[in-house]
């Protein structure tokens, strides 16, 4: 018998059609992952540049040729190792509410927990943590009223939870699809960052409503960030001019493409969640600081106790408190006031990881008028 969610309805189980269906092949997923070389390194910070890059494009940059650039690439997906992904633009935050919840539970019962909330669609992130909280979940929500909605239901109708804290976002100075790798020289950043679409104009379409087509393809991108347009296509029922016109359209002024990738194979095992106060005067100069910092994944800006959510990934245990120190000495008017190893991330910008952090299955989002992503991840 399946579970009951936070929203009062059968939730997605772990390996249900919908949060599997786009998982890797099972006997890819059982087979050993090959280590990344830096190959597949600088094809990773590539694409995280430019998510729908063509593989001659890549290739030029790598030197390699287009094809093993492209079969490198989907080695590295069918191992849950890398994927490109869609979100909604954080443009669109006047009419969402983003945050972070904090939630305590019953012992033994975080685990539990924490796969009960990945399964629901309004959780982009969710991880297990040690310290002063057993879970953290990024939520993103159309009002305050959904959001109060989806506290209560948690509280209330998900075993295990004992309490919950909720902390509005008012800024996301940097996020997870800026971090890159690091692999690539200045001379090949260059070119990527110079074939990329033009910008469109500001607020050319802030007025523009979402429809049925649009929650599709936000939908099939966020599955496949590189999905062909033929493809694209095919998927919606609608013709390949409308879909290339349409998405000309939402990309990159509504929706953003990122590259995502398994901390641990690629040499960030470790990841840590800093509360952190700076006196309000000083907030923007400090969160312009803390996104040069190469370990900084994002940062939000929080009304609550805590003015700073920062979220980090580390090299090595040690780093956590290495780290702080060195954020003592750069930013000497920060605080820290608390901090969470994270022990695992169970789902991360929708997608389900397994315990290496590799990609297994993702829970949609949401159709109709999507949420904006500026949580964590």
């Amino acid at each position: 018998m399946q579970k009951k969610g936070p929203r009062g309805d059968a939730a997605l189980s772990r390996d249900s059609r919908e949060t599997r269906r786009n998982a890797p092949p099972r006997a890819v997923q059982d087979r050993a992952a090959p280590e990344p070389d830096e190959l597949d390194r600088g094809i990773v910070h590539a694409l995280q540049i430019h998510p729908r890059a063509p593989w001659t494009l890549v290739g030029e940059v790598l030197g390699v040729d287009p094809v093993t650039a492209a079969r490198r690439w989907q080695r590295l997906v069918d191992a849950g190792l890398a994927w490109v992904t869609a979100h909604p633009r954080l443009a669109n935050s006047r009419v969402v509410a983003t945050g972070v919840i904090e939630v305590d539970t019953e012992p033994g019962a975080a685990s539990d927990v924490a796969h009960t909330l990945a399964a629901d669609h309004a959780m982009v992130n969710v991880k297990l943590t040690s310290g002063g909280r057993d879970v953290i979940a990024e939520v993103q929500v159309r009002d305050f009223d959904e959001l109060l909605a989806l506290t209560t239901r948690l509280f209330r109708g998900t075993p295990g939870v004992r309490a919950t804290r909720a902390h509005i976002s008012t800024g996301m100075p940097t996020e997870g699809s800026q971090w890159r790798l690091r692999s690539l020289d200045g001379d090949q950043r260059a070119r990527m960052d110079a074939a990329l679409p033009p910008p469109s104009r500001p607020g050319s379409d802030a007025g523009a409503g979402w429809d049925a087509l649009d929650a599709r393809l936000l939908e099939l991108l966020g599955a496949d960030g590189r999905m062909s347009m033929r493809k694209l296509a095919s998927a919606t029922e609608v013709g390949l001019t409308t879909v290339r016109r349409r998405l000309q359209a939402l990309l990159p002024s509504r929706v953003s493409l990122r590259c995502d990738l398994a901390r641990t194979p690629f040499g960030w095992p470790l990841s840590a969640v800093y509360f952190a106060s700076v006196p309000a005067q000083h907030l923007a100069d400090t969160s312009r600081v803390l996104s040069g910092f190469r370990e900084v994944r994002a940062c939000a800006i929080m009304a609550g106790p805590h003015n700073l959510v920062i979220d980090v990934w580390l090299r090595a245990l040690g780093d956590v408190h290495a780290f702080e120190a060195h954020l003592a000495r750069r930013l000497p008017r920060l605080t820290i006031d608390d901090r969470s190893l994270v022990l695992r991330t169970v789902k991360h910008m929708g997608r389900l990881l397994d315990g290496d952090g590799r990609s297994v299955g993702i829970v949609p989002l949401p159709c109709g008028v999507p949420p904006v992503v500026g949580a964590l991840p």
